[in-house]
């Protein structure tokens, strides 16, 4: 219902734009100096040689291994804890306003000279966040009883989720206002496209191996079956 209802929302203000929106013809558009898909990777790769862009980008693919693990695997260790799914979906929605008021607040800080300055200020926090959210799986157990968890482990759980936004946004807007100050007017849409790339990049691998190592790294023990530690599916199976 819920997705039925902002796809029905989504395409009824699309189509209004596409209707009642009038271009200006009067504006004429600057040039970029690409003409074509060739011109495009050809200068995608003129950028990328460039040593203080590779350099950025070598950082921001490597920036955020710290915290993939944290990020990636928190909430399926909570859920394997025995916190219900349903109940840590709807501590997703107080964290709704927080996304909306976020990037408000901090592009005022990132709007200055030095908008890397909040990415690295950031950075400390998020990581001793990841601290705070393995102290959140290990608590899980200590405090579960039959009815489920306490009201106040729900309470540290979403604080401990705000924060974890608060530091996640001031990297993620501090990331985008310097992309959008380096970039160049003149081919800025290629520029910017190239940077974005390289930063979701340097997000999304690291939790894919922490995914990846969440099974080789688990200690376990066979019940009844003294010594094994079935690390592999065909142990677990016999």
């Amino acid at each position: 219902d819920f997705l039925f209802f902002w796809g029905a929302v989504f395409l009824v203000t699309t189509t209004l734009v596409a209707f009642l929106k009038k271009e200006n013809q009067e504006l004429i558009p600057a040039k970029e100096e690409t003409k074509g898909i060739t011109d495009t990777y050809k200068l995608l790769f003129s950028i990328i040689k460039m040593p203080a862009v590779l350099t950025f980008c070598l950082l921001i693919l490597t920036s955020k291994v710290g915290f993939s693990a944290a990020d990636a695997v928190t909430g399926l260790k909570l859920v394997e804890e025995g916190v219900p799914k349903e109940h840590l979906a709807l501590l997703a929605v107080p964290m709704v306003p927080l996304q909306i008021i976020l990037p408000l607040v901090i592009s005022k800080y990132t709007a200055g000279p030095q908008p890397l300055n909040t990415f690295y200020k950031a950075m400390p926090y998020r990581l001793l966040l990841g601290l705070e959210f393995a102290f959140l799986v290990w608590w899980a157990p200590k405090v579960k009883h039959e009815g489920g968890f306490p009201v106040y482990y729900y309470a540290v759980v979403v604080l401990s989720y705000a924060l974890h936004q608060i530091t996640l946004y001031s990297m993620y807007v501090a990331i985008m206002a310097f992309n959008a100050k380096v970039s160049d007017p003149l081919i800025g849409g290629t520029y910017m496209t190239l940077l974005n790339t390289v930063s979701n990049l340097g997000g999304n691998w690291p939790s894919t191996v922490a995914l990846w190592l969440v099974d080789p790294l688990t200690v376990k023990e066979c019940a009844g079956a003294q010594g094994h530690t079935c690390a592999t599916a065909e142990a677990t199976e016999v």
